[in-house]
């Protein structure tokens, strides 16, 4: 992609030789006389006797004038050293740029960054510490960070951090980190290392509330399934009298067949009489009656 070059100068003489010369090199060249005409260029060439007065675009501005003590550029430069001042600053105002879009994802994320030293000690916090745990980061970063660690993960979470520092990576690699209250909160890992830094760069994400439905079903479960174990023991063991019928509950308590599964059930019962009964039972009786 050509680049845009503005030149600002007072000189006419002077913009129509640079631009000449910018032409020759393959950028696109504008001029203004003042800043205030700047638009929205690459880069900005501007008279050193405006430098005091820049113009206000997201662009870099290269100074242009005979003191080299003052100016970045001077009329005795070659095209070679022309284009070599010019790409440099580009380069520069690209990475400023990108350094200043990653603080800013530093800075808003709601997940944790940090930098930690292979000492065992955080270099760097995001914002998002102080909010998770309730430390401030100047505290967090004053001690060792496995002091932080809950007591029954810090052995395994000093073997991560070990395979780490020896080139490995933690993926969802979980833990739990005490938080200024004396409670805890579950973390979710992600880190490598820069072994050349000596640092491990790391993102970590809250999932206390994840951990915490999680056991809440855990012990859903447990229960049902003691409830199962409950009934199946019902099931296969069902005391019941020989002579009345009644059956013996789990308090030792004799009821009625109708009353102990109205109990342990849904279930509600309507008498009537079956055919057999009313057969065997019922019409004798009757008769027995209508003859007396």
């Amino acid at each position: 992609m050509t680049r845009r070059i503005l030149i600002v100068e007072r000189d006419g003489a002077v913009t129509r030789t640079l631009g000449a010369r910018l032409a020759a090199l393959g950028y696109t060249v504008a001029s203004a006389a003042s800043a205030d005409e700047a638009g929205t260029p690459d880069l900005v060439l501007l008279d050193a006797a405006l430098r005091d007065a820049p113009p206000a675009v997201d662009a870099p501005v290269v100074v242009v004038g005979a003191d080299e003590g003052v100016a970045d550029v001077a009329p005795s430069f070659g095209d070679r050293e022309l284009a070599t001042t010019l790409e440099l600053a580009l380069c520069r105002h690209v990475s400023a740029r990108a350094a200043h879009d990653v603080e800013g994802f530093f800075a808003v994320s709601r997940d944790l960054f940090c930098f930690l030293d292979f000492s065992g000690y955080f270099r760097r916090l995001n914002p998002a510490w102080e909010q998770t745990l309730g430390f401030t980061r100047e505290e967090l970063m004053s001690r060792p960070f496995v002091e932080f660690v809950h007591p029954d993960d810090r052995a395994r979470t000093l073997a991560q951090n070990g395979a780490v520092r020896g080139g490995g990576q933690a993926v969802d690699f979980e833990n739990r980190y005490r938080c200024k209250d004396g409670s805890y909160r579950w973390l979710l890992w992600n880190s490598a290392p820069r072994t050349d830094e000596r640092v491990i760069y790391a993102v970590a994400r809250d999932i206390t509330a994840r951990k915490q439905a999680e056991e809440e079903r855990a012990h859903l479960l447990a229960e049902l399934q003691a409830s199962l174990a409950e009934v199946r023991t019902l099931r296969e063991i069902l005391p019941i009298c020989a002579y009345c019928r009644k059956i013996r509950d789990d308090q030792d308590y004799w009821s009625s067949v109708e009353s102990y599964i109205a109990r342990h059930t849904r279930t509600r019962f309507t008498h009537g009489i079956c055919p057999t009964c009313m057969e065997t039972v019922v019409e004798p009786e009757i008769a027995a009656l209508e003859r007396e």
